[in-house]
């Protein structure tokens, strides 16, 4: 036959070490309270935390939805929405099927998803009275759970689960008989350089914890019933004595198994004694072998001695071969360093060769080409003689010819200029009459304005007379 599912899911959140289920009413706030679970060594129950049967993957979005908007954040300055809790999501399953006897088994698996709230700096992140108390309380639980997760890796013979509600929740995950995947957070930014490498630090020693998971054992209906059935008696038998007596008394069938445990436990003290005293013949064999390792151990550390001293020897010999290999190798590296620097120079002196090759060709071309230009130059040269001697001639004949010339016009010039000097004498004696007579005529013009004057003077004077 077919088997049939079942999936219910819880959802709480540990806020100031006080549990609270996010899927209770938004005005329940009460707090849950957390047992030890007798019937599983490592497991805890909580008291009224409400699981929620599920049918669809919607339906489980819209819980964890649900119980989100119910969780504890808060703005900082780091962060707008920041978680102030841990929460816990729980999904159980039950799976009930028939065995190959017609007989049906359950079988039930849980998945925890466990949310961590990020560590803290206070001064940084700007929380004040009831953030900072929320911090701290959040930094302790990580610091508890830190200290829990070095003493797995160590293996230390103390484990502290119940130094805070978070490890003790988070028992059966860490070292229990569970599968555990851990993933880790962190920040590219260099601000948040100390909480990154906080981060890594607590994934990187997560990762050294060694769990023993075990596969979910297959329950027939037989053994489920029975196994409540006993835990029901066992509490109604507590019950009934609490009533009957005054004080806290224990079921006679309790106070036996207490009894059978107390002899199991002195049985088992027996062979734990049992078991020293053989580990202390052992311990007493281990130091008479010690003894005798320690005598073989002078006999050689004599042996030591001489090789020492032989070896010192040896080493001296050493030094000195050493000393003559350095020296040859330093006369050989000079060798090197000798042949290496006339094999440069040969290189050098031949490229030089080469480069006179090519300038020797080169100048030959050039002294070639230099003889052809003065063969040049001495034909042009005798040009140019003849041509001198062409323009001689017909410079000598062109100067007689302006030296005439130049000495006619010069004695045509001599008597233009005499004529011209007669005519400007004649010019200017005819001017300076011209110039006697205007003087003359001046002076007249003056004697009579200064006549006119005078008289015009006599006849202001008498007109200012007369008036």
């Amino acid at each position: 036959s077919e088997a049939e599912f079942s999936v219910r899911v819880s959802f709480l959140e540990l806020y100031n070490e006080e549990i609270f289920d996010l899927l209770s009413a938004n005005d329940d706030t009460s707090r849950l309270r957390l047992y030890e679970d007798a019937t599983r060594k490592g497991s805890v129950i909580i008291q009224g935390l409400e699981e929620v049967q599920v049918h669809s993957k919607s339906e489980v979005y819209n819980i964890l939805e649900k119980g989100s908007d119910k969780r504890k954040t808060a703005e900082t300055f780091m962060n707008a929405q920041s978680s102030r809790s841990h929460t816990v999501f729980t999904v159980t399953v039950h799976i009930k099927e028939a065995s190959m006897m017609g007989e049906e088994v359950l079988r039930i698996g849980k998945l925890n998803l466990v949310d961590l709230a990020g560590s803290e700096n206070v001064g940084r992140s700007g929380a004040k009275d009831a953030r900072a108390r929320e911090a701290g309380n959040i930094n302790q639980s990580l610091l508890t759970l830190g200290r829990v997760i070095s003493c797995l890796v160590e293996r230390a013979p103390h484990i502290p689960y119940r130094e805070s509600k978070l490890t003790r929740l988070l028992q059966d995950s860490l070292g229990g008989r569970t599968k555990t995947s851990i993933i880790a957070t962190v920040s590219p930014a260099t601000i948040n350089l100390e909480e990154t490498l906080s981060t890594l630090d607590y994934a990187y020693r997560a990762r050294n914890i060694t769990n023993r998971p075990e596969v979910n054992q297959m329950l027939s209906k037989r053994e489920v019933l029975k196994g409540y059935s006993d835990e029901m008696d066992r509490l109604r038998r507590e019950l009934l004595t609490c009533r009957d007596k005054n004080g806290v008394y224990l079921a006679k069938e309790n106070y036996h198994e207490m009894l059978e445990k107390i002899e199991q436990q002195q049985k088992d003290i027996t062979d734990k004694a049992q078991e020293m005293g053989a580990l202390k013949e052992e311990m007493d064999k281990k130091e008479k072998l010690f003894e005798e390792v320690e005598r073989c151990m002078i006999e050689k550390s004599r042996e030591i001695q001489k090789t020492t001293e032989k070896l010192g020897v040896q080493e001296a010999k050493l030094v000195k071969v050493r000393d003559d290999l350095k020296k040859t190798a330093r006369e050989k590296e000079e060798q090197q360093h000798l042949v290496s620097k006339h094999m440069q120079t040969e290189g050098k002196l031949g490229q030089q060769a080469r480069k006179l090759v090519i300038v020797n060709d080169e100048f030959e071309q050039d002294l070639e080409r230099l003889h052809n230009k003065l063969s040049k130059v001495k034909d042009i040269e005798g040009d140019n003689k003849d041509t001198k001697s062409d323009f001689t001639s017909s410079l000598e004949v062109m100067v007689g010819q302006m030296c005439e010339k130049v000495d006619k016009w010069g004695e045509e010039h001599e008597a233009s200029c005499n004529q011209l000097g007669g005519n400007l004498k004649d010019q200017l004696a005819e001017r300076r009459g011209q110039l006697e007579s205007l003087a003359g005529k001046v002076v007249e013009l003056i004697e009579w304005q200064k006549a006119v004057g005078m008289e015009h003077q006599q006849e202001v004077e008498m007109t200012g007379t007369d008036g």
